[in-house]
């Protein structure tokens, strides 16, 4: 064969080879450390309706002004003025300031009305444009961002999370969790991660005061939790611009010598002593005095050269719960999850959706086989077009498998989908060299073959464009098919479609050769 003249077949070759390495060899693919086990002997990962789990979908809570022409020196100012004025936590506003008037506040609690967000904002000298529902992409994009380090820091590392977009219009954030119920993700997302320490020391009027000295993004490294004796610790380290602030500002609460702390939970104004105070979502998981060692790196100025310590936790679950949050980061906004849609399927039942889909492939090869065979009743002509047919379904999933996309049934139409297409493009080629009367020389087959390609390319052109908006509409199941349908037409028009045309000519110039 000669190379110059069939590179196309060549390289639909290489495509296969690779893609049957990527899809069946155990370790081909990094981070997949399961494949090629006795359930599934492929690289190929499942969302949970061939595999089971649970998927959450979820709004995120809060109200959005827009409009606001407040500046990036004013925002700071703008946030305390509303938390003060609404009577809400300072974390729960946020103020982002942006060219012309498109600055915006957004308040992440329930019980706020946009009259009031409105007439607090009027009152600060702020026309905000529009009050509406809902929160900012920036929010949700960082919501999204957090809730993947939660996954990934969690149990439920082969989770995924993304934002959709309702036939209304509302915006969602959807959590899938392969191979887990609904109360164990539900666990996982249904507290925001807000982790605060407190200084609690005694003031000069004999009152006891709650400061606090560290929240989360003041933390450089975090440990993983560690079991102990007594209870479960997680080391941290602060950042190097904080580190100094927090040494003084533990001198000058007292802590500069060894403390002891006796802190009462269920009533802290019967606390006494001073003490280091560690919550996680508005719960005190630790409270404690200081050592002598930390004490004395304190009141020395050592601390801050190597600002390293324990956040102590009364059990090994508690401190997992703890480094998890101080690792992902806060929510910025919590779910709603009163509006929440949820979807659970049992791995058995997924294991049957699996093996039906299974059949239905098959049975549309069969079928497509079938009638390409009826129509040409010329092996020569009707095999390679199915192998090139199944080739393409086979460079699919070797992509699928190498990105690592989850299957879920919208792929398997898509797939089934891209057999049907396929098979369509490559009868149109082989029509427009057949019936067209006898090819006699190569010319004369390279012009039927640019005729007949030129149709394709525009058919793939117009699907291309058609299933594109689904693509970034956030419409959930559809995003796959149309994600899955795209590809495989490109994979088609790039590769299995001219390489088919290399292989049709040397066999119909072969055959009026002999």
């Amino acid at each position: 064969m000669n190379l110059r003249e069939n590179w196309r077949i060549v390289l639909l070759t290489v495509f296969v080879v690779a893609s049957a390495v990527v899809l069946l060899v155990p370790g081909a693919v990094p981070g997949v450390a399961d494949a090629g086990d006795d359930s599934d002997p492929t690289n190929l990962q499942y969302g949970i309706q061939l595999d089971g789990g649970t998927r959450i979908q979820a709004p995120a809570v809060g109200i959005t002004a827009e409009g606001v022409n407040v500046s990036a020196d004013d925002e700071a100012a703008l946030a305390s003025n509303v938390s003060d004025a609404l009577g809400v936590d300072p974390i729960d506003v946020r103020v982002a300031a942006a060219p012309g008037e498109g600055g915006t506040v957004e308040v992440f609690v329930r019980n706020v009305t946009h009259d009031e967000l409105r007439s607090v904002l009027e009152a600060a000298g702020y026309e905000p444009s529009t009050v509406r529902d809902g929160v900012t992409q920036q929010t949700r994009d960082e919501m999204v961002r957090v809730i993947g380090d939660k996954l990934r820091q969690s149990a439920l590392d082969s989770g995924s999370v993304s934002t959709i977009r309702s036939t209304g219009g509302q915006q969602f954030i959807s959590i899938t969790a392969p191979d887990r119920d609904r109360e164990e993700l539900r666990s996982l997302l249904d507290e925001r991660g807000v982790v605060r320490v407190y200084a609690f020391y005694p003031a000069d009027n004999g009152t006891y005061v709650r400061q606090q000295v560290l929240e989360q993004g003041d933390f450089a490294r975090i440990s993983p939790a560690e079991q102990q004796e007594t209870g479960a610790v997680v080391p941290v380290t602060l950042r190097d611009s904080v580190a100094e602030r927090y040494q003084e500002d533990m001198v000058q609460y007292g802590f500069g010598q060894r403390r002891t702390c006796n802190y009462d939970r269920e009533n802290p104004q019967q606390s006494s002593g001073r003490c280091l105070i560690v919550e996680l979502n508005g719960e005190v998981v630790f409270a404690g005095g200081v050592q002598q060692g930390l004490a004395e790196l304190y009141d020395s100025g050592e601390f801050a050269e190597d600002p390293v310590f324990q956040m102590e936790t009364r059990n090994i679950s508690e401190a997992r719960e703890l480094e998890i949050s101080l690792r992902a980061g806060r929510l910025p906004a919590p779910l709603n999850f009163e509006e929440d849609r949820s979807t659970t399927l049992e791995p058995a039942l997924a294991q049957q959706f699996k093996l039906n889909s299974l059949i239905v492939g098959v049975l549309a090869v069969f079928a497509v086989s079938g009638m390409v065979y009826l129509r040409y009743r010329n092996p020569r002509v009707a095999l390679p077009m199915i192998l090139t047919a199944m080739s393409e379904v086979l460079i699919l999933l070797g992509f699928v498998a190498s990105v690592q996309y989850a299957l879920n049934l919208s792929h398997i139409a898509g797939f089934i989908a891209v057999i049907g297409t396929g098979v369509d493009d490559l009868i149109i080629i082989a029509d427009e060299i057949l019936q067209q009367g006898e090819v006699a020389t190569g010319r004369v087959f390279q012009n039927r073959f640019r005729k007949a390609f030129w149709v394709i390319g525009a058919a793939a052109a117009t699907t291309i464009l058609a299933m594109s908006p689904l693509t970034v509409l956030g419409l959930g199941d559809l995003s796959g098919f149309a994600i899955v349908t795209i590809v495989g037409v490109l994979v088609g028009v790039l590769i299995t479609r001219p390489a088919y045309g290399d292989i049709l000519r040397n066999l119909i110039l072969r055959q009026g050769g002999d």
